[in-house]
């Protein structure tokens, strides 16, 4: 046999191996997902006695019970301004901070990271007593936006990070070009850099606003009774902890906006992953 055909034929067996593979880590990824869904239509009764069942007659009741009892309406709405806050203060200070640590426009720039470094190792549990007085002090327990700045301050080493490595390769060249032609600093990073390196920033704003949705020990901490989506969802254990049905609605109506979020954007999420990864 040829040695182009032997070729052609370990190309071709690699390639189906490959798409075994991911295709079997697609059926692992999905197949909780699938199995909420369906539970979420079944009684009780149902999921215990067989969870791989498919529903004989859906019980779209689950779905009012866990929207009323896990205060959904309200929860969905704290979510999205508490996920909001984080994202903006976080795009808006770590693109800032990456351009400037990336173009060593600063002295520190070597004691900055390095900060910033440390500052990812710092358990939050330790800021929890000191926040928590100021909070107080000002009058702030419950206001989800000021919650959602202390889950932006948490996020915000690893974005800067992020951000740096982004504006790291984007060709010099171009800013300079940029400058002859009269730009000023914010021209160039508003018109210039910031379109470059849209995935980048699009990236960030996934990560940190997952972040921001899932989170629960500063949102149960600061927010209180001011329920989020999670924490709505966490309250209702102690009412429906027996009536898995109900529980897997609610666990639907928590997934769904962000599945349908991610969906949307994870072609710019992958661009962007694999264009941070380039150079540190």
């Amino acid at each position: 046999m040829a040695p182009t055909s032997i070729s052609a034929g370990s190309s071709r067996a690699q390639a189906v191996a490959g798409h075994v593979v991911l295709g079997a880590f697609t059926l692992t990824a999905l197949f909780p997902l699938v199995l909420v869904g369906l539970n979420s239509l079944k009684r009780s009764a149902q999921v215990t006695a067989n969870p791989l069942a498919l529903p004989t007659k859906p019980a779209w009741g689950n779905f009012a019970d866990a929207w009323e009892y896990g205060k959904f309406a309200t929860g969905l709405v704290n979510s999205v301004l508490l996920s909001a806050t984080a994202v903006v203060v976080v795009l808006v200070c770590s693109s800032l901070a990456g351009y400037v640590l990336a173009g060593r426009r600063i002295r520190a720039r070597t004691a900055i990271i390095t900060y910033f470094m440390v500052a990812m190792t710092v358990p939050v549990q330790l800021f929890l007593f000191p926040l928590y007085a100021a909070f107080a002090r000002l009058d702030l327990l419950g206001n989800v936006f000021a919650v959602g700045v202390v889950i932006a301050a948490l996020n915000m080493p690893l974005s800067v990070f992020l951000m740096r490595t982004f504006f790291l390769n984007v060709p010099k060249e171009l800013e300079e070009a940029a400058t002859v032609d009269g730009a000023n600093t914010w021209q160039v990073l508003r018109h210039v850099l910031l379109p470059i390196i849209s995935p980048g920033l699009i990236t960030v704003s996934v990560i940190v606003g997952l972040n921001a949705w899932n989170e629960f020990l500063i949102s149960s901490t600061f927010l209180q009774d001011n329920y989020t989506a999670t924490l709505g969802y966490l309250s209702m254990n102690g009412t429906f902890s027996t009536d898995e049905g109900v529980m897997m609605a609610g666990a639907v109506i928590l997934v769904v906006p962000v599945l349908v979020v991610f969906v949307i954007l994870q072609r710019y999420v992958v661009d962007g992953l694999v264009n941070g990864a380039v150079k540190a």
